[in-house]
């Protein structure tokens, strides 16, 4: 099983990065590794592995597939490099 987006194409046991909320304080995001898993509720789909829950894999997801990419993107969209391009 596989999923191809804008990003990249992951298979399960892929390494990935993402901005993760903390659900108890909405204005703080940190960069959280997550696995690329099979989806235990459909075997067809591939999900994240994250804090010991499973959320649906989709190209809806900003995902990154380096910790240093991750950092480019954080300090981007939260940081003090809002001025600077994003590639």
């Amino acid at each position: 099983m596989e999923l191809n987006n804008e990003n990249g194409t992951y298979h399960a046991g892929d390494i990935v990065y993402v901005f993760y909320r903390n659900p108890h304080t909405q204005d703080v995001a940190n960069i959280q590794a997550a696995a690329v898993v099979n989806n235990p509720e459909n075997t067809n789909e591939l999900a994240l592995f994250l804090y010991e829950n499973y959320y649906p894999l989709s190209s809806e997801m900003a995902i990154y597939t380096t910790a240093e990419e991750a950092n480019q993107a954080y300090h981007y969209y939260y940081g003090n490099d809002s001025e600077e391009t994003f590639e």
